[in-house]
C-alpha cells in the first residue's frame, strides 16, 4: 500500500481526523517513542483551539444526519464499522505495539474485542427506544421516548485504546449521538489509523484530536459537546467531572482499579497460579482491572508464592513484534513511576521472590515480573500499581480477606478461587466492587455491564446500562382529541375551603 492509504504508522504522524479527513495539524508535535526500542515511530500534534472548534461544528451538524436515519440503517452501519474492524485488525494491532508494546497477539485481539462491541450494539439498539405506560388520563397515549444526549467526549487511555474507545462510541453511535474521541498521547497514531474503519459514516460523526490534558480540557468544557466518557487517573477524573459539572454534562467515568485476588484452600494451586499470573501480568500489568492485591489463606500460601514465582520467570519478556508474554512499560516516564513504587515496597519490607527491578543491558523499558512477598498493610497494597507485580500477603480466614479487600478507596473488581460454593457466594455478595469473577480472571462479556464503586469512578459501560449512558429520555403523553379537562380552571366553588 502507498502512503495515501496511511497504510504505516509514520503516516499518521501530526494528523488530526477531522470530518471524515485526515488532516495535517497546525499545532506543535512530539515524538512517539517505541517502548520496546527507544526509536522514534512518528509523532503527534497537539490540536489547537480552531481544530477543535471545527470538531466539534462537524460533529454536531453529523450528528443531526445521523439520528435521522432509520435504526435499521445506522445498525447495517454499525456492522459494517465492525467488519473493518476486524479486516484492519492486524495492521492497528502493529501499530498499537509499536506505540506501547504490548504483544502482538493482544493488540490484535483488541481490534477484534472492539469490534465485537459494534456488533452487540448495532442490534440493542434498535430492539427498544422506550416503552409505553398504562396511562394515567384514559384514552391517552402516554409513553417515553429514548434520545441521544448530543455529542460525546471519548478521552482514552493508552492501555486499551481501541478497545474501551469502542466500547463508548459504539455505545454512543447506536443511541443517536457524534463522537469526539481524545486519545492518550501515547497511542495518538494508533487511533488515527483506527479510524479507516469509520470511514463511510457521516463525515464528523466519529473524529479524533489529538494531544494532551490541555485538548481533553477544551472539549469537555465546550458549549456544544454534552456528554464525558473518561478513562484515568483518580486525580484527572476529579477534574473532568468537577469540569463537565458546570454544564450538568453526563459523564460516565471509569478511574483507576486496585484489584484482589483472593486464593482459597480449596482450589487447585497450579490453576489458580496460571489465572493469577495472567492477571497480575497481562499487557506488563498495565490494566484497570489487574489483580494487584493478592490474599492467600496461610494452609496453602507457601505453595501458592512458590507457583506463581514459577510462572512469572517462564514468562518471556521483549518487543511485542516478537515471540513473547510481557512487552514494556508503555513509556521511560511510566517505568521510573513503576520502579518508585517497587522501591517504596521494598523499603517498607517486602520481600522480592523473583524480578523486582527493570531488565538492563538493553534499549527499552522492560520490567521483570515480580513476587513479592508482603503484609497487608504494606505501601504497595494501598494504591493502583500499574505494572507487572503480584504482591502476596497471608490472611488467615475468608472473612479477613474480604475484609482487607474492601478497605480500598477503590472499587472496580475482584477476583476469588474456590471451589467452595458457599465461599463464592459470600464473595460475590460482600465485597464491595462493580464486578467479581470466581476462578475466571479478567473476562468481559459485551451484554454485561463494566464499572466500579467508590473512587474508581460513576457509569458503567457495555451492557443495555452502557447504552442508557449515552440516552436521555423524554416523557410523552397524547391526547386523541382536544378537549376541556375537568382539572382546568374555574376551579368549582364547592371545594374551596370553608
Amino acid at each position: 500500500m502507498n502512503s495515501n492509504t496511511h497504510s504505516r504508522i509514520e503516516d499518521m504522524s501530526g494528523l488530526l481526523y477531522i470530518n471524515g479527513q485526515w488532516q495535517k495539524s497546525l499545532g506543535s508535535t512530539h515524538d512517539v517513542i517505541n517502548p520496546a526500542t527507544e526509536a522514534i515511530e512518528g509523532h503527534y500534534a497537539d490540536a489547537t483551539p480552531d481544530e477543535i472548534e471545527s470538531a466539534v461544528v462537524h460533529a454536531n451538524k453529523a450528528q443531526k444526519i445521523w439520528w435521522s436515519m432509520s435504526a435499521l440503517d445506522r445498525a447495517n452501519s454499525l456492522h459494517q464499522v465492525a467488519d473493518a474492524m476486524q479486516n484492519f485488525s492486524r495492521l492497528t494491532g502493529e501499530c498499537l505495539t509499536r506505540e506501547m508494546g504490548k504483544p502482538f497477539r493482544e493488540s490484535n485481539w483488541e481490534g477484534g474485542a472492539a469490534a465485537s462491541s459494534f456488533k452487540y450494539y448495532a442490534e440493542i439498539a434498535r430492539s427498544e427506544q422506550g416503552r409505553i405506560a398504562g396511562p394515567a388520563i384514559a384514552g391517552q397515549l402516554q409513553m417515553v421516548i429514548k434520545e441521544p444526549l448530543g455529542v460525546v467526549v471519548s478521552i482514552v487511555p493508552y492501555n486499551f485504546p481501541m478497545l474501551l474507545a469502542g466500547w463508548q462510541s459504539a455505545a454512543a453511535l447506536a443511541a443517536g449521538n457524534a463522537v469526539i474521541i481524545k486519545p492518550s498521547e501515547l497511542t495518538s497514531l494508533t487511533l488515527l489509523m483506527w479510524m479507516r474503519a469509520f470511514k463511510d459514516l457521516p463525515p464528523g460523526l466519529v473524529q479524533v484530536v489529538t494531544g494532551g490534558a490541555e485538548v481533553g480540557e477544551m472539549l469537555v468544557r465546550h458549549s456544544d459537546t454534552h456528554a464525558v466518557a473518561f478513562t484515568g487517573s483518580v486525580p484527572a477524573a476529579k477534574k473532568v467531572a468537577a469540569a463537565a459539572s458546570e454544564r450538568f454534562k453526563a459523564t460516565l467515568i471509569e478511574a483507576s482499579g486496585n484489584d484482589a485476588f483472593i486464593v482459597m484452600p480449596s482450589t487447585d494451586v497450579k490453576v489458580a497460579a496460571r489465572g493469577a499470573a495472567f492477571a497480575a501480568f497481562l499487557n506488563c500489568g498495565q490494566v484497570c482491572t489487574s489483580a494487584e492485591r493478592f490474599y492467600v489463606h496461610e494452609d496453602i500460601y507457601d505453595e501458592f508464592v512458590m507457583e506463581l514465582s514459577a510462572q512469572a520467570r517462564a514468562l518471556r519478556v521483549g518487543s511485542g513484534l516478537d515471540k513473547v508474554e510481557i512487552g514494556p512499560m508503555a513509556s521511560a516516564r511510566e517505568l521510573a513511576r513503576f520502579e518508585k513504587i517497587i522501591e517504596a515496597a521494598k523499603a517498607d519490607g517486602a520481600e522480592v521472590v523473583c524480578g523486582g527491578s527493570r531488565i538492563s543491558g538493553k534499549s527499552g523499558f522492560f520490567f521483570q515480573p515480580t513476587v513479592l512477598k508482603v503484609r497487608p498493610d504494606n505501601s504497595i497494597m494501598q494504591g493502583e500499581c500499574f505494572g507487572p507485580v503480584a504482591p502476596i500477603a497471608k490472611v488467615s480466614s475468608l472473612d479477613e480477606a474480604i475484609a482487607l479487600a474492601n478497605q480500598s478507596e477503590l472499587g472496580l473488581g475482584a477476583n476469588i478461587y474456590t471451589e467452595s460454593l458457599e465461599e463464592a457466594f459470600r464473595a460475590v455478595n460482600e465485597i464491595e466492587t462493580g464486578i467479581v469473577w470466581v476462578n475466571t480472571p479478567l473476562n468481559d462479556n459485551d451484554a454485561i455491564p463494566f464499572g466500579g464503586r467508590k473512587f474508581t469512578g460513576t457509569g458503567r459501560e457495555l451492557g443495555v446500562e452502557g447504552l442508557e449512558q449515552f440516552r436521555r429520555s423524554k416523557m410523552v403523553m397524547i391526547a386523541p382529541k382536544a378537549e376541556a379537562d375537568p382539572e382546568w380552571f374555574p376551579y368549582p366553588d364547592d371545594e374551596a375551603f370553608n
